[in-house]
């Protein structure tokens, strides 16, 4: 062991992380997580009862996943087996089930906890199932990515899935002080600087008490500002994966911020996005289809300017295009609404799966040729240019069909005068069919 320590250049007594020293000895020192932990929460009635079921832990990093279930292990009796699905494979597997069933042989539990279990294969995920089932092991899982898109419906189905939080400011700022406590000295922050810390380390509390150790370790003698502490510390970029879940979640937000008709929020979620180096022709394209579902007649010049910022961003890259995206956001968030042509769409879309391949009426057919003439292609058709107030009042649908209605303007900017066009043609059709 003192070889490894050597070849590291540390020694066996170099300390270790502050974070680590730091970590809970008991389910009651884990902070953020009441809803999980607190009196009659569900892992708390768990480690009381000394009976665990196989659970998968959902959350964020730095917000507690191995130490609550290392803590679970220590409080219920279980002995604590470890593996990540990062370094683990197959033979790692079977050796961890062979152990945990001689342990259940001599009467002793086995709690298995799997860091980063999204990380194992759907077949290696398949291979946790008889041993859970036989009780050889509580399985205990971690992962940062949702359990319903990265874990087999198998697996699920047998444990159960504990959300974890974010950890919000209270929670870090509790951190903080048993940090100073730990040190027997205070950080050296003006107040605002802390506030800025505890921003900075994005709800892992990991991360903050690795920022808290850099800290003590300059000793500064004054204490810092919110400048000197960003000159200090290097912020990393928020948690933000363009692969993963936060993807969807994020341009969701922006979506549906355009929609709620606010500017400000929708500019926050593409600051985000864009701050974690998301491809903003992706978002683009969103706002692109965000003109037409939801703005759609309501304010017909929408799509056009989406198409024109997308066109902007291509020609002039980042990061002036993305002033162009901003631009489009504020617009599309602040416009009239209307997702009439949406719906008009998907009701016409029916209609055609419904009525098939019925054939439009013979009046409004073609007739290039005699004996189609002969047949009453075209015969009673009526020019609308040349009619009184350019509408004929004619139907257009399948004799076979009857007419159908689909779009339905909701009255919204543009859309008020289309509707308004709408309902007099609908009164002169009614009028002209009855004069037959």
């Amino acid at each position: 062991m003192a070889d490894l320590f050597e070849a590291a250049g540390l020694t066996p007594q170099a300390p270790s992380p502050l974070a680590d020293r730091l970590r809970p000895q008991r389910l009651d020192e884990v902070v953020g997580q009441e809803h999980l932990l607190g009196v009659g929460g569900p892992i708390r009635r768990m480690a009381e009862a000394g009976r665990l079921a196989s659970m998968i832990l959902w959350g964020p990093p730095g917000t507690g996943k191995t130490t609550i279930a290392r803590l679970l292990a220590k409080e219920a009796g279980y002995t604590f087996q470890q593996l990540s699905a990062v370094f683990s494979g197959v033979a790692d597997l079977k050796k961890a089930f062979e152990t945990a069933r001689a342990r259940r042989a001599a009467g002793q539990s086995t709690l298995l906890f799997v860091d980063e279990i999204h990380r194992f294969n759907r077949a290696q995920q398949d291979g946790f199932l008889p041993f859970v089932e036989e009780g050889v092991v509580t399985l205990v899982g971690a992962t940062t990515e949702n359990p319903s898109f990265e874990l087999n419906g198998a697996l699920l189905s047998r444990c159960q899935v504990f959300v974890l939080k974010r950890l919000d400011a209270e929670a870090l700022e509790a951190l903080l002080a048993k940090a100073e406590a730990f040190e027997g000295r205070p950080l050296p922050l003006m107040p605002e600087a802390r506030q800025a810390l505890v921003a900075m380390a994005d709800g892992d509390g990991r991360y903050l008490l690795t920022l808290a150790e850099t800290l003590f370790n300059i000793a500064s003698a004054e204490p810092l500002d919110t400048k000197q502490l960003g000159q200090v510390l290097q912020k990393r970029s928020p948690a933000y994966d363009k692969d993963r879940e936060e993807h969807y979640n994020l341009i969701s937000a922006l979506h549906k911020s355009i929609r709620g008709s606010d500017p400000d929020a929708a500019l926050y979620w593409l600051a985000r996005m864009l701050q974690g180096g998301e491809n903003p022709l992706f978002i683009a394209r969103r706002l692109i289809r965000a003109a037409m579902e939801d703005i759609g007649e309501a304010d017909p010049m929408s799509l056009v300017l989406a198409n024109a910022a997308k066109d902007t961003y291509d020609f002039l890259g980042s990061p002036e295009g993305e002033i162009a995206l901003a631009q489009l956001v504020v617009h599309l968030a602040a416009a009239p609404k209307s997702n009439a042509v949406y719906v008009a769409y998907k009701k016409a879309m029916a209609a055609a799966r419904e009525t098939g391949s019925l054939m439009p009426p013979p009046h409004i057919l073609n007739a290039p040729t005699r004996m189609m003439k002969d047949l009453g292609y075209g015969k009673g058709y009526a020019y609308d240019h040349d009619v009184e107030g350019g509408f004929s009042g004619q139907d257009y649908f399948p004799e076979e069909m009857g007419r159908r209605s689909f779009y339905q303007p909701k009255g919204e900017g543009t859309e008020a005068r289309i509707k308004e066009r709408l309902e007099r043609w609908a009164a002169l059709r009614g009028q002209r069919k009855g004069g037959e």
